[in-house]
């Protein structure tokens, strides 16, 4: 066997490792199952139930709970079962979209600036700390109102705000990565700072990297069913948990189910991918890592 083919087999080993301890946090099993069983319902959607989740039936507005319709009906008739499955589907796409633009800014930010110091590594701090000095959700609203309700530009808006702790987190690691013997070696062997942080610095960060992401989902979702219910979000009649928040608040005493199902959806997938993030933080972090691992 090559090499290349040793170093591909203890990569695959690695992770294998990896998986094995992380299997062993209770906290991350639970968290991974809240997420596979929200993914899946969000997937299968269509088998899941047999109602359009956007059709209006008014006289079937504000049934309780039922084994026609398990969750109860809105104010218009529709199924909450229905709306709760389909908004899961908005909800992660927005959650990971968000976070991909926060990771593919914020990310080649800090290792830049990480890297390189000096007056770049000034300049790129220093505007992650105006972003920094804004409430997220109040940038956020700003950003969408000067771009346009919608949920396109909702995700745009939650990306940006994402994108200085994707920044911070991989500047912190290229900066003791960089005073590694091995980069200095590589530095010395003529090799360019694109390939050292190609080669070197990345992949040595991506730890931290993994961790802010498994985190930021949440977060992004949370932030995305904030302007939603506040109707900067995904717009009626889409199903958006924000949106069935909002919605619900007004028929709390009547009808408590309409805004109670959704928010614990949203707790839910929050929790999920939080207990998975602590975990991961807790695997690849040597210093976290208990006794044995």
């Amino acid at each position: 066997m090559t090499s290349r083919g040793n170093a591909i087999l203890v990569h695959r080993q690695g992770w294998r490792l990896r998986l094995r301890h992380l299997l062993r946090y209770r906290s991350a099993v639970v968290g991974m199952l809240v997420l596979i069983g929200i993914t899946l319902a969000a997937v299968l959607a269509p088998s899941i139930t047999r109602y359009d989740p956007s059709a209006q039936v008014w006289e079937q507005a504000l049934q309780q709970p039922s084994w026609a319709h398990w969750l109860g009906t809105d104010e218009f008739g529709r199924d909450l079962l229905t709306r709760i499955v389909f908004g899961g589907r908005i909800s992660l796409v927005v959650g990971f979209l968000a976070v991909g633009i926060a990771a593919g800014i914020g990310v080649p930010l800090g290792l830049i600036s990480g890297y390189a110091g000096g007056w770049l590594d000034v300049v790129v701090m220093r505007v992650m700390d105006v972003l920094l000095a804004f409430p997220a959700i109040l940038l956020a609203i700003a950003i969408v109102g000067a771009l346009g309700p919608g949920l396109r530009n909702a995700i745009v808006a939650v990306g940006i705000v994402g994108i200085p702790a994707f920044a911070r987190v991989v500047r912190g690691a290229a900066l003791v990565i960089r005073a590694q013997d091995y980069v200095e070696a590589a530095r010395a062997m003529g090799a360019g700072a694109g390939r050292i942080v190609a080669r070197h610095v990345f992949p040595n960060a991506n730890a931290p990297v993994i961790v802010q992401a498994t985190l930021s989902v949440g977060g992004a979702i949370l932030a995305s069913a904030g302007l939603s219910f506040l109707g900067l979000g995904a717009q009626p009649p889409t199903p958006d948990w924000g949106g069935m928040l909002a919605s619900g608040r007004e028929f709390m005493l009547q009808a408590w189910w309409i805004a109670t199902f959704p928010g614990i959806a949203i707790m839910l997938t929050v929790l999920g991918f939080n207990l998975v993030g602590d975990a991961l933080r807790d695997l690849l972090d040597p210093r976290l890592r208990p006794p044995g691992t």
